[in-house]
């Protein structure tokens, strides 16, 4: 991996020389995932991981901007190349947040997940996971909160980071090694047995037992969380009884400290 001055290729290939070899380093770039998917397309092997700096136009679910500062986050996209059929490939996305929850506790958070697989410490998010698909392969961006003490205003959701969390400074290296490892070893797990994921996930959740309102193909839906399906759906149990809700957007929390609000 070249050296742009922010990143120690030294570093990181003491810590891995295995991640080290598969990283590719942009010191800007518009999107890692556009970079990933396109080195995917001319045939980028299984997790190849583009790594970058400075990215002009990150982005998250719903095409949202991800803000990743230079020297104080983490924006990487890993090119995952599935063996199973692409009707399961939506565990994929689960996985990836679990791995990203793993990793960072060993830097001494305690992390939960927001459904589908956003990573959050203390209600704040600290890590936004964007999956998108090719052909043949998945692309899974990451964008890592490490050590970014100050926060853009206009959010949509409130934000911390590690050195928030912990009062301390980490190399970022450290936990980009950290994640790459749980994220190739989650998402070939989900694969093989994904109960065992499930089961890791759902300890994780942060919504099962709240009442939420979402957007489940342009219409909204309020009820209360109930965990997740065989195959990693959210089961949301309102007033037209239980669903399994494959993909929502604008999951929000409401107040039901009296009585269910339907």
């Amino acid at each position: 991996m070249k050296n742009e001055s922010e990143w120690d290729g030294a570093v990181l290939r003491d810590l891995s020389s295995d991640w080290a070899e598969r990283v590719v380093f942009f010191p800007q770039c518009g999107s890692t995932n556009d970079e990933a998917c396109e080195l995917a397309t001319k045939g980028a092997g299984d997790w190849t991981v583009v790594l970058t700096e400075r990215q002009g136009a990150g982005r998250g679910r719903r095409g949202q901007r991800w803000i990743s500062p230079p020297r104080e986050g983490l924006a990487f996209s890993m090119v995952v190349r599935p063996r199973g059929p692409a009707a399961l490939w939506s565990r994929l996305a689960l996985s990836a947040g679990l791995a990203v929850a793993e990793g960072l506790e060993v830097f001494g958070v305690s992390a939960g997940l927001k459904w589908p697989n956003d990573v959050r410490v203390g209600g704040r998010k600290i890590s936004g996971i964007l999956v998108e698909s090719g052909s043949d392969f998945l692309v899974v961006g990451v964008g890592v909160n490490v050590n970014v003490t100050r926060f853009p205003e206009g959010l949509e959701f409130p934000a911390t980071s590690l050195a928030l969390e912990t009062g301390r400074m980490e190399r970022r290296e450290a936990v980009l090694v950290s994640c790459l490892d749980r994220l190739r070893l989650r998402l070939r797990q989900s694969e093989e047995e994904f109960e065992a994921v499930r089961q890791a996930w759902s300890e994780r959740c942060v919504l099962t037992g709240k009442v939420v309102t979402m957007d489940v193909g342009g219409q909204r839906k309020t009820g209360r969380v109930e965990g997740l399906a065989a195959n990693g759906e959210l089961l949301l149990r309102g007033s037209d009884g239980l669903e399994r809700i494959l993909q929502a957007d604008l999951i929000r929390e409401v107040d039901s400290r009296s009585s269910d609000p339907w």
